[in-house]
């Protein structure tokens, strides 16, 4: 079994890297910040390799920067020096590390301490600079913009935007985490690493997105949150959720039919809803020009009839929940469905398109 040391184990990187480690078997010894430095030499007993997430970057003092990044690793390098081994050592800086400021200089000195390492050792060395990581767990107004802006969304707090038209550059945790498991597994050369999922966004761009996941609850229109930038802001934006928030509300209709509820509406793919129907009751009777639907009985037993607009040919199917069936529209066909069962009928709906009252697509027509 792989052992690795953890630096940093309890910050926002530490904390998703332990899980995923977690989830490989891999064996982890953490250092914390509670931890005095020289404990490093203790936990690098027998690990074959380091993650060094270890540092600072809102310090109190200024001096806590020299302390936190340049000193802990030369205590590192030490550390592994006095090992006798060849220990590889994944490092994540900063882009700040190009700039000549307190945290830049004192990132920029801790990658010189880890290349004279190995230069020196021949220990492998892996560094990241790394721009904004965003993700689960990230503390607000602590490690990211994106972290800051999402928890105050979240829960109702107002956000400050200085420069809309700003540009960040973001990296998101997993996209990190699955570079480091690539070193792990011997697919990486190293030295400097160059991330291949880096997304760019203006900060206005941000907010904006981030509040529409927001209204997204009350508007049924989520977001396309399946790929990219989206869908990584999408996770990051519900981290935030208080278990009073995991649910929400949705608006019922109701009449002597049954109940018709929409859930989800899409921006390019449709919507989704159900709706029931008691004993004997008919739902429908109407055909479109170009609208589809897909229909899922989940309880019940249903016969749905369809009727040619044209032709005037007919045809039925029979479906019920214990036999999952989807049932589809076809345009030019009118149809209904019929609870032909004895019990109340539950149906899934999905159509290829928002419902829009102006332009609706559904015309009564008898099957």
């Amino acid at each position: 079994m792989m052992r690795v040391l953890v630096t940093g184990a309890n910050g926002f990187l530490g904390k998703n890297l332990q899980v995923h480690l977690r989830e490989n078997k891999i064996e982890a010894v953490f250092f914390t910040r509670e931890m005095p430095v020289e404990k490093l030499q203790d936990c690098l007993s027998g690990v074959d390799l380091v993650f060094h997430l270890a540092g600072v970057n809102r310090p109190l003092d200024l001096s806590e920067f020299a302390t936190g990044n340049k000193e802990l690793t030369e205590y590192l390098c030490n550390a592994v020096r006095a090992s006798g081994r060849q220990i590889p050592i994944i490092y994540t800086s900063s882009i700040q590390a190009e700039f000549n400021n307190p945290y830049g200089v004192s990132k920029q000195a801790a990658e010189q301490a880890l290349v004279t390492l190995e230069s020196e050792t021949g220990s492998p060395v892996y560094i990241y600079r790394l721009p904004n990581v965003f993700g689960k767990w990230s503390r607000p107004n602590y490690n990211s913009v994106v972290a800051t802006f999402s928890y105050n969304i979240a829960h109702d707090l107002p956000i400050q935007i200085n420069d809309p038209l700003s540009v960040i550059q973001l990296v998101y945790v997993d996209d990190l985490i699955a570079d480091f498991l690539k070193i792990m597994d011997g697919k990486a050369v190293q030295g400097y690493q160059e991330m291949n999922s880096v997304y760019s966004i203006t900060v206005g761009a941000l907010a904006q997105q981030l509040l529409k996941f927001k209204e997204s609850r009350s508007s049924l229109l989520i977001e396309s949150v399946g790929t990219g930038l989206t869908r990584a802001l999408y996770s990051t934006f519900i981290s935030y959720f208080t278990p009073g928030q995991f649910s929400y509300p949705l608006v019922k209709h109701e009449d002597a039919r049954g109940v018709f509820v929409e859930i989800l509406k899409t921006l390019d793919t449709g919507q989704f809803s159900y709706f029931t129907a008691h004993p004997g009751v008919t739902r429908g009777g109407h055909y479109h020009h170009s609208k589809n639907e897909k229909f899922l009985v989940t309880q019940g037993k249903a016969r749905f009839g369809f009727r040619h607009i044209f032709t005037d040919k007919s045809y039925e199917i029979f479906t019920e929940g214990e036999m999952p069936q989807v049932v589809e529209t076809v345009p030019g066909w009118s149809h209904d469905i019929t609870n032909v069962g004895d019990n109340e009928m539950i149906v899934m709906l999905w159509a290829n398109e928002i419902f829009d009252s102006q332009y609706p697509d559904t015309v009564t027509f008898k099957v």
